[in-house]
């Protein structure tokens, strides 16, 4: 059973000696989405929780203070940040330092699953534009959000075939409580821009399948950040990424 914050701590010690040697150029905070700019141009991206977005944080402000300054400060903030936003510069960070090349051609997500008729798919985190693919392949879906009862939640989580995980749940502290739920899922896929795509740190855990993205257009996506955008208005600046967990 992993503690809570156990995979955030890992990210963190595995980059740490990375982050001393680079240095941020900007952060972009918007209503949806925290990016980091490292040296050299690398990016990173973390999505900023809604209970976060009440505060009141000006994104020049913020990039005045810590331009120049060693990653590895920001990337602190993902294990010893006090709120929602600084958990997010600080997995930005590490998205940034991980850096993944953008696939000349993109692997469809869902398609990896290999979703069977008749199985139960639990999903963490509401990911709507793919509910009516993965419905159409005849699986019985259950979907888990904040909100959803205890006892639901155990149930559907005990019993499922297949996970699908949002990679929020690393910045609000749930992975660890929804990885240890698990019974015992063939694929569990943790999906979305803020996955950090960095296979060394989940081997071990129930996390089977890596689904994240490469950014193809920098100066794009720090724009729609800037303008409050979301994954919709990011994604022609994406790429797909998904890699394969070696499970013990």
């Amino acid at each position: 059973m992993l503690e809570t914050g156990a995979i955030a701590g890992r990210l963190h010690r595995h980059l740490v000696e990375q982050g001393r040697r680079c240095a941020v150029e900007d952060v972009r905070i918007g209503g949806s989405y925290v990016a980091v700019v490292l040296t050299g141009g690398r990016i990173g991206l973390a999505a900023r929780l809604k209970e976060a977005v009440g505060a009141e944080i000006e994104t020049s402000r913020a990039s005045e203070r810590i331009s120049g300054r060693p990653a590895d400060t920001l990337l602190d903030r993902l294990v010893y940040g006090t709120g929602a936003v600084e958990r997010a510069m600080g997995l930005a960070t590490a998205n940034a330092l991980i850096h993944p090349p953008a696939p000349t051609e993109e692997e469809d997500t869902i398609s990896l699953m290999r979703l069977r008729a008749g199985e139960r798919v639990a999903m963490v985190g509401l990911f709507r534009p793919i509910v009516p693919r993965i419905e159409s392949t005849g699986v019985r879906l259950s979907v888990i959000e904040r909100d959803t009862p205890e006892k639901e939640r155990r149930e559907f989580l005990g019993a499922c075939d297949v996970a699908i995980v949002t990679a929020t749940t690393l910045l609000n502290g749930t992975l660890e409580g929804i990885l240890g739920e698990l019974g015992r899922p063939r694929h569990v896929a943790l999906i979305g821009p803020s996955t950090p795509l960095c296979e060394e740190i989940f081997r071990g855990s129930p996390v089977t399948h890596l689904g994240g993205s490469a950014i193809v257009d920098g100066a794009a996506v720090l724009q729609v950040i800037s303008r409050g955008g979301g994954t919709p208005d990011m994604r022609p600046y994406l790429r797909f990424v998904n890699i394969m967990v070696h499970r013990s």
